[in-house]
Parts: C-alpha cells; structure tokens; sequence
C-alpha cells in the first residue's frame, strides 16, 4: 500500500466511492458515467498545517472554514497530538458514570471559570447535538423536579441548526432537513431570525427596532403556546446556517427579560461561536448576556478528538443534590479522557498565543477585507462577527432579489462550490435560506490571508456571472 492506494489496491477516491457513507452528500455526484453519476472525484485531503491544508494530488488550500468551524488552533499542533498520547498511555478510556478522572475534572474546572455568572456545572458529550439533545432534556427534568412537569416545548429560530439528533433535529429550523425524518420529537416551536439584510421594510434603517421585534416574537411565542408550558428558548448568538445572522443591539437583553418573565430557560447554542470564534471563550460575553445553560463543541480540542459540552448553572443543577434524584442521561464517549486531554492543550495554546485576543484585534480588518468584495453585482450582503462571516448572493442589489431554486442550484452546486476548491479556498457555498458563502477560518490568520481569500473570492464571485 502506498499514498495513493488501499490495501485493496483502489486509489482512495475509488475506494471511497465505493464504501465511504459521507455525511451531508449528494454520492451520485461521484458515482461512474457509466453508471448515471456525475464522474466527479471524491477531493481526499491527506494533510494540514496552520491555515493550510493539502490533497492527495499535492494541491494547496487556504483553510477558510476551519474543516467546519472546528480546528480554531490550527492544523498540524504538535502539542495537542503529544498530550493525546501521553493520556493514551496512561488511561485510554473511562467512563464518568459515577466515576471521575483527571482530565474531565481538570477541563470541567477550568471551563467554569471561563463561563458567566454561577454556570459551574459541566456535562460532557461528544458533539454539539448531543450538547442540545443533553440541554433539552435537562431543562425537561429540572421543571419536573420544580414541581412545573408541563413545561416542555422548546423555541428556536427559523432556519437556525442545532443539530442532527430527533430531539436536536425537532429545534432545528430548515424545513428540508427535517422532512425525510419526520415525525420527529414533539414540541418545538419558531421565530423570525435577526437576518437584518431581510427585516420588514420598517426595519431596514432601525437595527435596535428591527432586534426588539424580534426578540419580542419569543415572547409572543411564549405567550401563545401558555407559559406553563414553554421550557426553553435555543439561540445561536451568531446564528450559522442562512449566512451568520449576528445580534442586532438589545437583542439579548430583552431576550432575558422575557425568559427571566416566563420563567424559561435561555440556552446559549455556541456549538460554533465558542473558542474564540467571536472572540472571548464564550459568546455570550461578546454580546452581553448570561445564558441559563451555554451548548457547545467543535473548537473545545479545535478538531483534534470529538467533545461536547453542556455548561449549566447552579440553579438547574440544585435538584439534583437531593436524595434520589439523578439526570438519567450520558453517552459512553462524554468525558473521554483523550479528547478532554486534547481540549486542555488546544486551551494552553489559546492563554500562550493570545488567541482570542488576535481575533478581536484582527476581526475590524477581516470584516473590512470582506465588504471590499461589497462592489461586485452579486454580492448584496456581508455580515458576521469576529472570524465568522457569511457572504450573501443576490440576483439584483437594488431589489435584493434571490435566486429561484434552480438557478441556486446552478450557481451554487453547479458551479461555485468547485470554482472555489479549484481556485486553493475550501469553504461552504450554501442555500438553506438565500445563497451565502461562508468562511469560519482558523484563529491563526491574519491580514495576509484575509487579503488572499478576497482575492481568491472575487475572482471565483466574478466569474460565476457567466454561470446564470
């Protein structure tokens, strides 16, 4: 077997092709002519370093959505990789059922001095749905204990993703990717999302109205399914899927009014915007606000071992100290002390190079680097927060007309999600909502790279005129 081949004797885009179940894939793409597919090459990467990454054929990528918005230290750290195997060596695999170990305590620790206020209580899982899945069932559990047993449904955002699990999936809020799988776990509700690019037209000069509308719809929400029965609301701080939707001003404080009102449960879903993505460990400390629980994953070991994690506070977890009560809930993999292994050196790197303080130095000139591209016809928006930014297409700037489902396709899958991998830049072309590309990259850029994904970018955004 060499690079290039499996044992079978396959290249690895042959053997891929032919047993690789990937995730979120159209596998006819790949499939032989011969055979109905597309002939296309399934892209292998075979390597990474810092804010690069390299295939199989030698070709070079700047990293500019961190694999998926997760390796936020970097690729190729050695540090991490030696911490993982010295816990290898030591203790491989334990379970925190009941039991505890060095490095989950250690990590547990260390998180809670990093989170708001009294959220001291760590819960860990191994990715960030299962941190929603884990939050939803808490905040079930804790107003039974409480003594409010109806209180179960839960509000999220449209077009806001949480995750893939059937009670993850049921607060989750793109349509299309709930339709194979329903009926899925009752009791999830939505609101309108703070896309201030597509705010009613009174909005469109007022950004702190537009957010107070929208903040007041949770309550609306609430006040229509009875307060009784409403146990938590879901928010993104800076909602990923529609093209990085940030917080308008005031947005959360009346959010925690109207949560603290109807005694709700306000969870902080920063699966991505943690770590420094917006530029403090958590982001709710960039916009201001104290969450009840803070949901979270990704760049916790920056990609290097999967862990998740649910951050509670003191409040929600005062039932559990008393005579038989437990959350009966885990996961085998939570806790594992490799992975936790992992998030402790992937922290060290942070304290030792500053890196959430790179991001709020570099994050004006990433977003003024980006809003150069402001000038071609098919970019009507650009919008984000810290090294998270969505870049929105448009048929028409003046109108903000969107593209109908077929010239999507066309301009998207048909010709931007290749243009763009061809031209050294892998990030996400995306349509759940309208047409945006995404970039998430890795916390170790700065100005020379933001400078070269421009340069990468208009070429590819102007080319794909000639596509439509």
């Amino acid at each position: 077997m060499n690079e290039q081949t499996t044992a079978s004797g396959k290249t690895y885009a042959e053997a891929g092709r032919d047993h690789l179940w990937m995730h979120f894939t159209r596998h006819s793409t790949y499939e032989p002519l011969e055979r109905g597919g597309g002939g296309a090459k399934i892209p292998i990467i075979t390597k990474g370093l810092g804010h690069k990454v390299w295939d199989d054929q030698g070709n070079e990528y700047l990293d500019g959505l961190a694999g998926l918005f997760v390796v936020n230290a970097g690729h190729g750290r050695e540090q991490i990789a030696e911490a993982m195997a010295r816990q290898a060596t030591d203790l491989a695999y334990f379970p925190i059922w009941s039991y505890g170990h060095p490095r989950a305590i250690e990590l547990a620790e260390r998180l809670a001095q990093h989170a708001p206020a009294d959220l001291n209580r760590v819960f860990f899982t191994t990715g960030g749905g299962e941190a929603v899945e884990s939050a939803w069932k808490l905040a079930k559990q804790y107003f039974k204990l409480v003594g409010k047993p109806a209180k179960h449904k839960v509000i999220s955002r449209s077009i806001a993703y949480h995750g893939t699990p059937q009670g993850a999936l049921a607060i989750t809020g793109i349509p299309e990717l709930k339709e194979a799988f329903e009926p899925l776990t009752p009791g999830g509700f939505r609101v309108p999302n703070t896309n201030h690019y597509r705010a009613p037209e009174q909005f469109q000069t007022d950004e702190k109205a537009f957010g107070l509308w929208a903040a007041n719809r949770i309550e609306e929400a609430i006040l229509f399914e009875g307060p009784d029965t409403v146990a938590a609301v879901f928010l993104e701080p800076v909602q990923n899927a529609g093209g990085c939707f940030p917080p308008p001003p005031g947005y959360f404080e009346r959010v925690r009014e109207i949560c603290d009102e109807y005694d709700v449960l306000l969870v902080s879903d920063e699966t991505i915007c943690a770590f420094g993505r917006i530029g403090s460990m958590f982001a709710c400390t960039d916009f201001d606000y104290v969450p009840d629980i803070i949901t979270t994953a990704k760049g916790i070991t920056s990609g290097y071992a999967p862990l998740g994690l649910m951050i509670a506070s003191e409040r929600l977890f005062e039932p559990f100290r008393k005579g038989t009560n437990a959350f009966t809930h885990g996961y085998t993999w939570g806790g594992h002390p490799v992975s936790c292994a992992a998030a402790m050196a992937n922290l060290d790197i942070f304290d030792e190079e500053g890196l959430n303080q790179r991001v709020k130095d570099n994050a004006p000139v990433f977003r003024t680097t980006l809003e150069r591209l402001l000038d071609l016809p098919l970019v009507g928006d650009v919008r984000g927060a810290g090294y998270f930014y969505g870049i929105e297409l448009v048929k028409d700037k003046q109108t903000k007309e969107t593209f109908n489902d077929e010239e999507s396709e066309r301009l998207l899958r048909g010709f931007l999600s290749k243009a763009l991998f061809d031209a050294g830049v892998y990030c996400r072309a995306d349509d759940r909502g309208d047409p945006v590309i995404q970039l998430s990259p890795p916390l170790t850029m700065g100005p020379a790279e933001f400078d070269e994904l421009e340069s990468r970018l208009r070429s590819v955004i102007t080319e794909a005129e000639n596509y439509l």
